[in-house]
């Protein structure tokens, strides 16, 4: 008799595979990372990996939806204990201490890869339609409420201001992606950045 494994104990283990495969992604990249790769790093039986994830594509899928679900919960809880809008903002961007610096998401450049790659297929087309749309709506959100609330100006439409600041943020992982560590300037452009948010949002 096979014995019953509980519910917990599966998503635990799924949750394991999907941090291991974090971190081979961010080293290989998308397209040189292999589920042999994952199965290595999380120390799965190639029958326990396929258990969970079909093949490479379904496993990113569910690695990026993973991570745009728990920045969107995060968001919502800091929203909820009644944080600013602004301090909201500039944690979603660079994390707790919301400061800018060097360091890039390390899934960032493998996230590029991910869609350009797939950018003729019907299928990871609509994963990102799907995936860009969620994005916009979260910083949407976050810049509407802050309007509402007077701390931020309603100068500028709240989804143009959504969707000016993912053609940004896109465009820091693209320099991270293809130019080596010396040329790169993320601390310096991410400050701008902020100041270019602190003008279109009138924050003093």
């Amino acid at each position: 008799m096979t014995p019953k494994v509980s519910q917990e104990h599966l998503e635990q283990r799924r949750a394991n595979i999907l941090a291991a495969a974090k971190r081979v992604f961010s080293k290989q990249g998308y397209t040189k990372t292999t589920m042999k790769d994952v199965m290595e790093e999380a120390k799965v039986s190639r029958g326990g990996l396929y258990q969970y994830f079909s093949n490479k594509e379904d496993l990113y899928e569910a690695l990026l939806k993973e991570n745009l679900n728990q920045e969107m919960n995060d968001t919502a809880l800091k929203l909820k204990d009644g944080e600013s809008y602004w301090d909201v903002l500039l944690t979603y961007l660079f994390g707790e201490d919301r400061v800018p610096d060097d360091q890039m998401d390390p899934l960032a450049p493998s996230n590029l890869e991910f869609f350009i790659t797939g950018r003729n297929d019907e299928r990871r087309r609509k994963f990102g339609q799907q995936r860009y749309a969620t994005g916009i709506a979260l910083y949407a959100d976050i810049f509407e409420e802050g309007q509402k609330s007077g701390e931020f100006s309603d100068r500028y439409d709240s989804q143009t201001l959504a969707r000016s600041l993912i053609a940004y943020v896109d465009g820091l992982a693209l320099d991270h992606a293809i130019l080596p560590a010396s040329d790169l300037k993320l601390k310096e452009q991410s400050e701008m950045l902020v100041e270019f948010l602190k003008m279109a949002l009138e924050i003093d």
